[in-house]
């Protein structure tokens, strides 16, 4: 057995993990002890990394390319020479005839660092388009655009460690308990060592964050600037600023100051919706406190105002000289693995590598020295947004997506599927051919995904990580920077010839490159702008490009990644470790190398809500799941602590709609709407509501949570307004219910059952498809129908037993013609394997627990269809589950709870909490209601 170093792929935190393989398969993984992001700590996610990776998982995996001519055929199998010959002259075809600003590319936050370089320089520098946006545009354009706007740079200035120095820590927008868990642990760790720390939360939601909190700022959504303006006149006023660090290291705060004079503590309250003393608590706390240390993440980002947002809060670090010291700084959360590895190469539509700014003359010449190009377009590129409102509108003739999934993951989505479907031609590269987007492509391109291709990401505190291969990737497919490579190569031909001169780029315009041709195959390459064989090599091109700038990593290597472990930048040529936090000395990158106050003023929501959409919709992360769940979707562990899609709303909103728990709604919205159960909630206050994001058109009927939200977008950043829509709720009058349980014979994690059943999603008035079980899945699928609508009829009874195994001739079969009442169970080996309920289905919770225990039926087997939520040989379903490391349950926490145990004697009996730690929080919060109620 081998073990080889990588990362997390899933949240910025950027986890170091030791994955363990036999050098064909992955057979398990564990926190690297060494990596300083986490000391070996891992997450639900990241602890289940391996079961994303078993025979049965990438079975489901795309392993070849995918080829459709015509839209209304379906895709068919051709080699990968075939797959890039035809994307390379459909992009010559749309270039030479509409220009290059008729292509574009939508790549992703996962990607590689190299993987990214290789893209930007495909568009950028080759074909002549700044058309080349990613899904980061979605999380970390605002926390960008802010950090440029006060700081100068995109440049996180604070580290990990500045969480164990902190006297006063304020979270602004993030349930980092569930979206950073690990990260989350070392705060729990350094209020452990230092109980003088104080923690404010601002969120709208009383969230596993928040409940944690000294202070809880339960803001009404969009009103962040009222806030941390109101905050910053505090200061003021009780000379809780530091005016010679304002004097010697900034600029602009007597114009901020007449903003701030009228945000009085009251006034704020009025817009904010809180009390004006806990404003007044929250800045003393902040100015007060030695070392004042922010971390902030969607909740600011996700904002028609976002660039505002990050700002006003980095106003007061600037305002009180709390930045460049232990303990202390703005701090970005970032949302994706490497997010910051993108923007560092430029993969955004506005930047270019090394944090060069598109709009900069010197800027764009110095790229074209280094690229060996005539230049670099000065037009602006389309943002994520923007590029797919072009696409809509004809504009955009070829689309290239790398390893995401706008299909589910953009606002306004049935636009966002019109654009896709009229889109000429649509290539994605992706890792699984079952995602919502997938749908619409013409070329399908097998990618290497997570444990199988080499490069480097950078995590929210700057630290760059060398990524190892453990193992082959499955079938044809290849990594993300040699598909892009090849492509590139073969298009640079095209359009060469096409121009009946040596190779140039889209314009026409000589494109010789002065690298040296590299090798293929034991024969000289010609001359390319992509001479890369190795991941090595394209990050020594990138490496060079920083040498100078803010993030110059001129000192780095791959040897000296792997000899010394992951280094943050800046790390100049000569350094022998990297660079903790930035502006200690206050110097800032701008022109007067003084950071800059902004006049940021309030502004509401983009959405108001009105009497026909009174609630303002929040969404969100879950704690188990990840962006769309095509890689924890499979894992059917991860769907124990939210077994299905729900929105959450106040019992008073609830009550005056007539709903109650569990019953199916119908969510309005300007744009669309959706069908989902209703969960009550006290974490939220009155006319608000909760969608988690990730539930998509795999797993629910209609296309998902951003089928309402909208496409309005900060007017700086780009960044859309993800997290606020205005809706109604009503309550959606079901006349039957039907459920199929079946235990996946394909193994652990999402086979082909999942996918086969995907279809029937759209067959009735509302279904969701997930999975459950921890050794062994089960496919549960429920659909509703509307109260006028029929029962399903025998023939459709019995397709759906055929398409779940549950035909078998020995399986149990009950039937009520009358009432329309249906059921069957499967049993195999004295294990109940499966079961249909349609009209009754009272006995749901428990047949599923049935199925996913294992246990015998030998007692309950005449109890299997009768209408018992109870079954009277056993006890009660074990219910939604909490740990999921050690697979305890929240019913056997409460009842443990209720009969006198405390937390440390619960996790004494239970363990639960004592591995990863990512349900400490609820733990806490269930033994501390408990307690009050004893």
């Amino acid at each position: 057995m081998s073990e080889t170093r990588s990362t997390c792929p899933y949240c910025g935190v950027g986890c170091g993990v030791i994955i363990e393989h036999d050098a064909t398969s992955i057979t398990g993984v564990r926190g690297d002890p060494e990596h300083p992001a986490n000391f070996g700590r891992l997450c639900t996610k990241g602890g289940t990394l391996h079961l994303t990776m078993t025979p049965q998982a990438l079975a489901q995996r795309l392993r070849h390319p995918q080829l459709r001519r015509e839209k209304t055929v379906a895709r068919e199998r051709v080699s990968w020479d075939a797959a890039l010959d035809h994307a390379a002259g459909q992009f010559e075809r749309v270039i030479r005839e509409h220009g290059p600003d008729s292509v574009a590319f939508y790549i992703s936050g996962q990607l590689l660092t190299e993987d990214y370089y290789v893209f930007n320089k495909l568009a950028k520098g080759l074909i002549g388009t700044n058309n080349v946006d990613t899904n980061s545009r979605l999380c970390m354009s605002s926390a960008v655009a802010g950090y440029k706007a006060t700081l100068g740079a995109d440049a996180p200035p604070c580290s990990y460690e500045d969480i164990d120095h902190a006297d006063c820590l304020l979270i602004a927008g993030s349930n980092t308990a569930w979206a950073h868990p690990v990260l989350f642990r070392r705060i729990e760790d350094a209020r452990t060592a230092r109980p003088q720390m104080k923690l404010i939360v601002v969120d709208p939601r009383r969230t596993d964050t928040a409940e944690a909190a000294d202070l809880h700022l339960a803001i009404l959504p969009g009103t962040d600037i009222a806030l941390y303006n109101a905050m910053l006149h505090v200061l003021l006023w009780e000379d809780l600023v530091d005016p010679d660090y304002i004097r010697a290291h900034t600029e602009g705060f007597d114009a901020l100051k007449v903003i701030v004079r009228d945000y009085t503590p009251a006034m704020a309250a009025d817009i904010c919706g809180v009390k004006a003393e806990d404003i007044v608590t929250a800045a003393r706390w902040f100015g007060q406190a030695p070392a004042a240390l922010s971390l902030y993440c969607q909740g600011l980002n996700q904002s028609s105002h976002g660039t505002d947002n990050n700002a006003a809060i980095i106003h007061l670090h600037l305002a009180t000289g709390k930045i460049g010291k232990p303990g202390c700084g703005p701090f970005s959360l970032t949302g994706q693995p490497n997010a910051m590895g993108g923007r560092e190469v430029g993969g955004l539509a506005n930047l270019l590598s090394a944090h060069r700014d598109l709009g900069n003359p010197e800027h764009r010449a110095e790229v074209a020295r280094l690229w060996g190009v005539a230049d670099v377009p000065a037009k602006p590129g389309l943002t994520a947004v923007e590029l797919f409102e072009a696409v809509h509108r004809g504009e955009i003739k070829a689309l290239w997506i790398a390893c995401t999934n706008p299909a589910q993951s953009l606002p306004d989505l049935t636009r966002v599927h019109e654009a896709l479907a009229r889109c000429p031609f649509v290539v994605l590269q992706e890792v699984s051919a079952d995602t919502d987007t997938a749908a619409f492509a013409d070329l399908l391109l097998p990618a290497a995904g997570w444990g199988e291709k080499e490069g480097t990401v950078t995590n929210s505190e700057r630290r760059i990580t060398r990524v190892q291969t453990a193992v082959p990737a499955p079938g044809e497919a290849r990594a993300d920077w040699r598909i892009a490579v090849d492509f590139a190569r073969r298009l640079e031909v095209r359009l060469a010839l096409s121009a009946n001169l040596a190779p140039k780029n889209g314009r026409g315009e000589q494109a010789v490159s002065s690298l040296a041709p590299g090798e293929r195959s034991g024969e000289r390459v010609p001359a390319t702008l992509f001479p890369y064989e190795t991941a090595e090599s394209i990050f020594e091109e990138h490496r060079t490009s920083t040498i100078g700038r803010d993030l110059d990593i001129g000192g780095l290597s791959y040897a000296l990644l792997e000899a010394s472990g992951p280094q943050q930048w800046p790390m100049r040529v000569g350094a022998t470790a990297g660079t903790e936090r930035l502006y200690g000395d206050g110097a800032f990158p701008t022109a007067s190398g003084r950071a800059r106050f902004t006049a940021v003023q309030h502004r509401p929501a983009a959405e108001a809500t009105d009497p026909r959409h009174p609630l303002h919709l929040n969404t969100g992360r879950l704690r188990d799941q990840w962006h769309g769940m095509s890689r924890t979707g499979i894992v059917s562990r991860l769907h124990a602590h939210a077994p299905e899609p729900a929105i959450e709303m106040h019992p008073r909103d609830m009550e005056r709609r007539g709903i109650t728990e569990g019953d199916l709604v119908r969510v309005k919205g300007k744009r669309g709407s959706l069908l989902l159960r209703a969960v009550a909630s006290n974490t939220l206050r009155p006319a608000q509501a909760y969608v988690p994001m990730h539930w998509g058109g795999r797993y629910m009927s209609g296309p998902g949570i951003n089928g309402l939200t909208l496409p309005v977008t900060d007017p700086v950043s780009r960044q859309p307004e993800l997290k606020h829509a205005a809706v109604q709720v009503e309550k959606f009058a079901t006349g039957w219910q039907l459920v199929a349980l079946r235990r996946d014979q394909g193994g652990n994690n999402e086979g082909s059952l999942h996918a086969a059943l995907q279809p029937w999603l759209a067959r009735f008035d509302h279904a969701t498809l997930t999975l459950a079980g921890r050794e062994s899945t089960v496919v549960v699928l429920r659909a509703w129908g509307a109260a006028d609508s029929p029962a399903p009829d025998a023939h459709l009874l019995a397709e759906l037993a055929a398409a779940t195994g549950l035909d078998a001739p020995h399986a149990l079969a009950f039937s009520d013609a009358r009432r329309g009442i249906a059921k069957r169970a499967l049993i195999e080996d004295d294990r109940l394997a499966g079961a249909l309920l349609c009209k009754e289905t009272r006995a749901t919770d428990w047949l599923l627990d049935l199925i996913v225990r294992g246990g015998s039926t030998a007692e309950l087997r005449k109890w299997l269809f009768a209408p018992l939520a109870t079954p009277p040989a056993a006890g009660p379903a074990r219910g939604r589950i909490v740990c999921n490391c050690l697979d305890v349950s929240e019913n056997e926490i409460r009842a443990d709870l209720a009969a006198g145990l405390d937390l440390a004697a619960l996790q004494n009996k239970r363990q639960c909490g004592t591995n990863c730690g990512s349900c400490l929080p609820e733990l806490r919060r269930m033994a501390a209601v408990t307690a009050t109620r004893n």
